[in-house]
């Protein structure tokens, strides 16, 4: 089946934000007492609250105060994004463009809420490639479940089929491939693994890289 459209992950994605997850997080959690590590948040990349919320209380007992450790690490990240912004990933401009010039149809499909979202969009100019926006808080199950995946390429009147799904966690990779879609991953902070690989249709180093896939296929 022609490929006709692409879905972006945001965060770790199309942003170098993933690092500031980590960072914030962890001082978030060390505010109430909680040693979280890396591989903790790593764990709960994309993840929904609905998943997030036993896998931490299983980690750091019933009594781990999840909403106010969350809370706390969205203060401490927005307050550092107003002030010092975020970095653009690699490439992501010229895959944008490249896809607009050459009749793609363009969506996104973040686990974060929408209100957020798009404020970092517009940040990085480019909330105007989009034909769709669909958000965590848009779709009943979250990643990694498919619904939000099934959800933007409904929205880009496209079947899954038809779209390639840009992603960087495993958890979103799940979300994307159990939808249907042909997955590109593009590594962030943990490298493709075993439990993952199976899923992908293609691995690029950046996203200005991923445009040799469009022309391949």
């Amino acid at each position: 089946m022609k490929i006709k459209g692409a879905v972006f992950d945001m965060d770790g994605l199309m942003f170098d934000t993933e690092k500031l997850l980590v960072r914030f997080w962890k001082e978030s959690a060390k505010y109430y007492g909680y040693d979280m590590t890396d591989e903790n948040v790593y764990e709960i990349r994309s993840l929904s609250r609905k998943y997030s919320i036993p896998l931490l209380k299983n980690i750091f007992g019933e009594e781990f105060p999840f909403e106010k450790v969350r809370s706390r690490r969205i203060t401490l990240m927005n307050d550092y994004i107003d002030t010092y912004g975020f970095e653009i990933k690699e490439g992501l401009y010229e895959l944008l463009e490249f896809l607009k010039e050459n009749g793609y149809i363009i969506a996104v499909a973040t686990a974060t809420e929408r209100t957020r979202a798009e404020s970092y969009l517009k940040k990085a100019g480019v909330y105007d490639y989009f034909n769709a926006i669909i958000c965590g808080d848009m779709v009943k199950n979250g990643k990694p479940e498919p619904d939000i995946y099934i959800t933007a390429t409904a929205e880009s009147g496209l079947s899954p089929e038809m779209c390639v799904a840009f992603e960087d966690s495993p958890n979103g990779i799940k979300s994307a491939y159990s939808a249907g879609c042909n997955v590109i991953m593009i590594p962030d902070l943990t490298p493709p693994d075993d439990t993952i690989r199976y899923m992908l249709s293609g691995v690029y180093e950046t996203l200005g890289d991923a445009r040799n896939f469009f022309k391949e296929v």
